[in-house]
């Protein structure tokens, strides 16, 4: 898509500060964060939202979901219980669908939100 900018990010034709790839993801920081952590993870294919997506991107998916905790994790947001089994730490995932939920860029992608809430 010529006019995406996700696709531009993936196409190294427009700079981003990118914290993960592999021959399927990317991964960086969005540019406007709603949270102290805000990371967008965004897959290579162009797919505009979720609602096109087909059993064939079940696996796609999947690993875009098994990815939001490491990057989690390594930005200093992630899910951990204690020794007395006591939860700290925590993180939003959020996949926005369309105008009236609250998508701006017509390219499927994956918010991962979090940081301190004192």
């Amino acid at each position: 898509m010529d006019d995406c900018i996700f696709c531009k990010i993936v196409a190294r034709q427009v700079l981003s500060k990118l914290i993960y790839e592999n021959d399927e993801l990317i991964a960086f920081y969005d540019i406007n964060p709603a949270a102290p952590v805000h990371l967008l993870i965004v897959p290579k294919q162009h797919i505009p939202t979720l609602a096109d997506c087909a059993e064939q991107h079940a696996p796609l998916l999947g690993k875009m979901a098994l990815l939001a905790p490491r990057l989690a994790q390594e930005h200093g947001c992630g899910y951990q219980l204690d020794a007395q089994g006591e939860a700290s730490g925590g993180f939003k995932t959020l996949l926005n669908v369309g105008p009236d939920g609250g998508q701006e860029v017509y390219h499927l992608h994956m918010h991962v939100t979090g940081g301190s809430r004192r």
